[in-house]
């Protein structure tokens, strides 16, 4: 049977990359959000026609959704011969902004030395595409399979997917009497298994200070310059800190096998003016700055001493220098997860990664979180796996591509897994 799934795959590779192009020409940046729906109507025609029973499913409510960018998911089951366990490939449809540096067009689909180039190609609508290809084949290969297979489309995972995974997580979708297995085909390589992910914490940190004339800054107090001495100090004490914690977690790259922390914006003073402002600014001593900062931590570390360490250095602060004040508030906070090499959906994986590849696979964790997140803490689905084509360190660039003969080999492994699963024995 492995033989005729992987001929199966094979046989489907031109549809791959055409199904691949669509998916790219559909520009699902977030934020904002945009054609979300059209993704989905088009996934739905995709997967009616081979027999899956479609749920078109908004998240009213959701941090995102609204009337002019609505937050659109798709489900689809197909039911087995007879009773059995379900397994579930779950892909995100949004794709981050396009940025600068680009020399194809960034929803082409240009397919070029055997690549496809587009924003959202590695991250990851290669892998939705990989998915369905080995959904199709394993359909007409075995058609007498038991339990069923489930293929969703989910928004707004590259802004924490509140309005994707997490919303359908808690209507009951991800429930593990509903769904027994979980493939969510990120880019973490073709011979790789992703585990899991580190934890983040995000907290914005302001200074306070008080206004006055810039020209007598002495009657004033400078937001900036208190925001410059939580900077130092993290610089000084917190960074060496973090840089000492290490992991037993097989977190790639090696970098992140440490903590980490990472500021993501910083601003004091007025605001901004437009660009086709020509004027200059008022002369003003700040009176408030912000930072938003990235805490990731390892499974090692307790969520509750991410956020003590931080502010026990801006209490330090306040004992020692004058004047200084400060408010500190939480944003964003995910726990690390990570799925035991023992779980059925690893040995399941590996073993079809052996048959394809000809060895055995690694074992990794993703740096960054992704939507394993809600299915482990909100789902109660500890059974769940990262598994799909492309490279991590394409994602969010310029030129962003994934290789079609990955995104094959992937497809092969997708295939004989769900037989492994959903076949009886002896047939």
């Amino acid at each position: 049977m492995d033989k005729e799934l992987k001929e199966a795959v094979t046989a489907r590779r031109a549809d791959m990359i055409a199904l691949c192009q669509d998916l790219i020409r559909i520009p699902t940046r977030n934020p904002p959000g945009e054609n979300y729906r059209e993704i989905c109507d088009y996934l739905d025609r995709r997967l009616a026609r081979v027999g899956f029973d479609t749920h078109l499913i908004r998240a009213n409510g959701a941090p995102g959704d609204s009337e002019r960018y609505p937050r659109w998911n798709i489900i689809a089951r197909r039911e087995g011969k007879s009773p059995g366990e379900c397994v579930h490939f779950n892909s995100h449809i949004d794709v981050v902004e396009v940025g600068h540096g680009w020399t194809f067009d960034p929803f082409g689909g240009t397919v070029a030395d055997g690549k496809i180039h587009g924003r959202g190609a590695c991250d990851m609508k290669g892998g939705l595409a990989a998915s369905i290809i080995a959904v199709e084949a394993f359909i007409a290969t075995c058609p007498d399979y038991t339990g069923a297979i489930e293929i969703s489309g989910t928004a707004d995972e590259e802004s924490g997917g509140f309005g994707g995974v997490a919303y359908l997580a808690e209507n009951g979708w991800f429930a593990p009497e509903r769904v027994q297995h979980v493939i969510i085909p990120e880019p973490l390589g073709k011979d790789r298994i992703c585990l899991g992910h580190r934890g983040v914490w995000w907290a914005e940190v302001e200074t306070k200070g008080e206004i006055a004339h810039g020209s007598m800054p002495f009657l004033g107090d400078c937001a900036v310059r208190h925001m410059g001495a939580v900077l130092d100090e993290m610089e000084r004490s917190l960074f060496p800190a973090l840089a000492a914690k290490r992991t037993d977690m097989p977190v790639v790259p090696d970098g992140a096998k440490q903590s980490t922390l990472n500021i993501n914006s910083i601003h004091g003073g007025a605001s901004e003016q437009a660009l086709d402002y020509t004027g200059l600014p008022s002369p003003c001593v700040p009176d408030h700055c912000r930072i938003v900062i990235d805490r990731r931590f390892l499974i090692e570390e307790r969520i509750e001493d991410v956020e003590a360490e931080i502010r026990a250095l801006l209490d330090g602060l306040s004992e020692t220098r004058a004047r200084f004040d400060y408010d500190i508030r939480e944003l964003h906070r995910v726990l690390p997860s990570m799925t035991e090499k023992t779980a059925p959906i690893v040995a399941t994986v590996a073993s079809a990664i052996e048959t394809v590849l000809g060895a055995a696979p690694d074992y990794v964790v993703s740096p960054g979180t992704y939507d394993q997140k809600h299915i482990d803490r909100i789902g109660k689905l500890k059974n769940c796996i990262a598994y799909g084509p492309g490279i991590l360190d394409l994602a969010h660039k310029p030129d962003e591509y994934v290789g079609i003969d990955d995104m094959e080999q992937s497809a092969q492994v997708m295939a004989l897994s769900l037989a492994a699963l959903l076949m009886p024995e002896g047939t």
